[in-house]
């Protein structure tokens, strides 16, 4: 009886194995792509940037002529993933295979509220790249699960080459209204890694003494970095008499003759490299708002238009981070530093595209495409549009 028992046990439990590895793979992997892929191309053409360098000993000898121009090595990318995202009727596969290349592979369905198909979606992206002689980390994983009265969906996302970093985490009731229409509303988290509208520089050199004098006049970032300024005066042929500052590194070595030549040529870097060390030292910011967006989908063989918005509204609340550095303190900075008065400044952030197509006749064709993207300071546009004719 027991081992009867025993091999009824081992039966349910193969069954029940087998039963949820057919449910991962129908609902996980069924559909989905495997890919790993990359490129190699040139990198960017650079002209010679010739330089002289005269002998100490003899400056009006032979010279030796240098190239000091920055030859690149050749640009590169790879990659691997695996996605399952549904495209839209109007939608083609961009080629045979999968390459991961975000720009020849993008999908509307990926900043639409509604999904081409209902249920679960995902693509999750890592590459590496080299442009330019520059080396970047890519990352994206996107989930989003939609059904007949709901939407959630969680994205997170690092480009390199721009240094942006984002998540986002979201969860909409939703009302279909016939079959091509559609409302949503909901909650969305966001969290960016840079604090926009934080200009530390710029608050820094605003700060102000008792008598309104500058606390730190722009010339004094040199100090900060181990530049110095050293006073000189002389007389031209003409007996004219001037005076300036002329700049040295650490090292001793002069770096600018003049004043202007300092602002000019070496401050433009010390204030990057400032804000980029002040902004180093703050955590991520995490906020919460409040989302409603719509669909609107129309698909024929002839005709289709594909319009689809968010719109996230103004009552941000943050969860992680300072908020005196959050963007809804972006001009609570002035002269004098932070105004405490302020209660900060609601803004709106929205994303909206529409798809529109149409068959003149059989050898005519209208097509225009276009998608806006407003994030706190940051707005991105693209678009499409034109007519095609096919010889017959």
């Amino acid at each position: 009886m027991r081992h009867l028992l025993f091999i009824l046990f081992m039966l349910f439990s193969v069954n029940t194995n087998a039963q949820f590895l057919k449910d991962v793979y129908k609902d996980f992997l069924k559909y989905g792509t495997f890919y790993a892929a990359g490129n190699i191309e040139n990198a960017q053409a650079v002209q010679p940037n010739y330089f002289i360098r005269t002998n100490p000993d003899d400056f009006y000898g032979i010279p030796q002529v240098e190239d000091r121009a920055n030859y690149h090595p050749f640009n590169y990318r790879y990659g691997l993933g695996i996605r399952k995202l549904a495209r839209f009727d109007y939608e083609v596969k961009p080629g045979t295979f999968w390459t991961g290349d975000n720009k020849k592979e993008k999908q509307v369905g990926l900043s639409a509220p509604t999904s081409a198909v209902q249920g679960l979606e995902y693509m999750l992206h890592w590459e590496k790249e080299r442009h330019n002689g520059n080396e970047f980390t890519n990352k994206r994983l996107f989930v989003r699960h939609t059904g007949d009265y709901h939407i959630a969906k969680f994205e997170a996302r690092e480009t390199g080459k721009i240094d942006f970093e984002y998540m986002s985490g979201e969860i909409r009731a939703r009302l279909p209204i016939g079959k091509k229409f559609s409302i949503s509303a909901g909650a969305i988290y966001r969290t960016h890694q840079r604090p926009y509208g934080y200009n530390p520089v710029e608050i820094w050199l605003n700060e102000m003494n008792e008598d309104g004098t500058a606390a730190n006049p722009w010339y004094t970032l040199g100090y900060e970095y181990g530049y110095l300024d050293i006073y000189y005066s002389q007389t031209d042929q003409n007996g004219v008499n001037y005076f300036d500052w002329y700049w040295i590194n650490e090292a001793g070595d002069i770096v600018a003759y003049t004043d202007r030549d300092f602002r000019d040529r070496v401050m433009p870097r010390l204030l990057n490299r400032y804000n980029k060390e002040a902004w180093a030292d703050l955590e991520a910011f995490g906020e919460v708002a409040p989302i409603i967006g719509f669909d609107f989908y129309h698909y024929k063989s002839k005709f289709w238009l594909h319009a689809y918005g968010s719109w996230i509204l103004p009552y941000h609340k943050y969860i992680q981070g300072n908020e005196d550095f959050s963007y809804l303190h972006r001009n609570s900075w002035g002269k004098g530093g932070h105004n405490n008065l302020l209660d900060g400044e609601q803004w709106s952030d929205y994303q909206a595209g529409m798809v529109f197509g149409v068959k003149l006749s059989k050898s005519i064709g209208v097509f225009i495409e276009g998608e806006y993207t407003k994030f706190w300071d940051s707005e991105m546009f693209n678009s499409n549009f034109g007519i095609n004719y096919t010889f017959r």
